[in-house]
């Protein structure tokens, strides 16, 4: 028959044709009414208001959501522990663990002269590690930013102090004969495909007998204390609004672009951190800032050093970070082959990162003449060249290649130089100072082996 269930045709009123059952459609019938008038409740209970004596939407939810901003990070964090990305974590530990120590053998050691002598010293090493850091990201090492460091002092002191030349005209043929310098050694390297430590090793040889030939007989030139190379590492800004400017324009800077960061990814629907990660990035930021403002205005003030110093550094984080450049340096570390079949311009970008690397190290040089207000043919020699290296390598940058940012360099040199200071302090034999730096050093290297193997253990190396 048409129509019955044999006929295979279906009705709306069941799965078999018939008409549910009268009870079944009053059950249903039934449940249809009190789930309306549970909304119609709920319509009638949001018309009318909140009840008394509870709060309204978005009142007393602060706590909650800062609770759930943590354990948001938590979770993150635990995540990225498990995956191998350690980031600046393990040397933060270790530089809270150098302070903290040393400030139980001696109070001083966290005074404020103490602590801004500390960031006058780190300056010129540092810059140089920073150059390093380029290097490593394409997993190479330099071994000739010493002897250019070196050279670079001591083309300045022979122009400006023994051929009267303008001292602003002898820094800048200082520096670009650093330049110079390292991009000869990364043509050299990308050409030939010679191993980077071994074309730096000849250029430093190359460079330091160079530097020699330059100084001549006289062996040592004293710069002029009250001329701009030596003012570089004396000079203070005695106003304390410079240092807590400072601090200022640092953590706004930082909040503005975690932020349009956040939008972007947004935007386009990628993974983004939350506001509330933001502002307490923002404001650890501002709280670490405002107190080093704070101790440094308590004896001279903000040096010139330190600020060219982050100026320098923050700008070349954000060519690493933001730029095409930068994005193809870290395309180079992660394998030279994968680059070149992605028709990226290999041998331009190791000239250009060897030849950031001996720029860093010739204004490092500069500094670090103008530290002691002289050059002599001990400059760029004995440990310079181990403590750029090993300030970049505990500072976080993967020997591999890869990884790491010009930051990196500056808690690294932090670490160094903290360590330096605290033996000086306490009247600890320099030798000690050289094991706990190859002890901290061999720890980096460690945990950066072992970082890449979680890595490559979860598929992200």
């Amino acid at each position: 028959m048409k129509g019955s269930p044999e006929g295979g045709h279906r009705t709306r009123g069941g799965r078999d044709g018939r008409a549910p059952p009268p009870e079944r459609a009053r059950q249903a019938e039934g449940r249809a009414g009190e789930a309306g008038q549970g909304q119609t409740g709920q319509a009638q209970a949001a018309r009318a208001g909140p009840r008394p004596g509870r709060p309204r939407f978005g009142e007393g939810t602060r706590a909650p959501a800062i609770r759930n901003a943590a354990k948001g990070w938590m979770a993150g964090f635990r995540r990225r522990l498990s995956a191998g990305e350690l980031g600046a974590l393990p040397v933060l530990l270790v530089l809270i663990t150098v302070w903290t120590v040393f400030q139980i053998l001696n109070e001083n050691f966290l005074s404020p002269r103490n602590l801004s002598n500390l960031s006058v010293d780190i300056v010129g090493t540092g810059l140089i590690a920073v150059g390093i850091v380029f290097v490593l990201l394409i997993g190479e090492l330099d071994l000739s930013v010493g002897s250019i460091s070196g050279l670079a002092a001591a083309f300045f002191a022979v122009l400006n102090v023994n051929n009267g030349v303008p001292e602003w005209l002898a820094v800048i043929i200082a520096v670009l004969a650093g330049t110079t310098a390292g991009a000869v050694q990364g043509f050299s390297f990308a050409r030939t495909r010679v191993p980077a430590f071994v074309v730096t090793l000849a250029g430093l040889l190359t460079w330091n007998g160079l530097m020699l030939y330059t100084l001549g007989t006289s062996g040592t030139i004293n710069l002029d204390e009250n001329g701009l190379v030596a003012e570089l590492t004396s000079y203070y800004f005695p106003n304390d609004a410079a240092a807590y400017g400072l601090a200022a324009l640092a953590s706004g800077l930082v909040f503005v672009t975690s932020y349009r960061d956040r939008q972007r990814r947004r935007a386009v629907g990628m993974p983004h951190r939350s506001l509330g990660w933001i502002g307490v990035r923002t404001g650890v930021l501002a709280v670490v800032s405002f107190a080093a403002a704070y101790l440094l205005n308590r004896f001279q003030g903000l040096p010139l050093a330190l600020l060219i110093f982050l100026v320098l550094v923050a700008g070349l984080d954000v060519i690493l970070r933001r730029t095409h450049y930068g994005r193809q340096v870290y395309a180079l570390g992660g394998g030279v082959e994968a680059a070149r079949r992605a028709s990226l311009g290999v041998v331009r970008v190791q000239t250009a990162v060897l030849a950031v690397s001996g720029t860093m190290a010739a204004v490092g040089g500069l500094f670090i003449a103008s530290r002691i207000t002289s050059v002599s043919e001990a400059s760029g020699s004995g440990v310079l060249l181990l403590n750029a290296i090993a300030a970049a390598v505990i500072g976080g940058t993967s020997l591999f290649g890869g990884r790491g940012t010009t930051w990196s360099a500056v808690l690294g040199m932090l670490v160094i130089q903290s360590v330096a200071s605290g033996m000086a302090i306490t009247d600890t034999p320099v030798a000690v100072q050289f094991m706990i730096t190859g002890g901290v050093l061999f720890a980096a290297v460690v945990i950066d082996s072992l970082s890449r193997r979680t890595q490559e253990a979860h598929g992200r190396a």
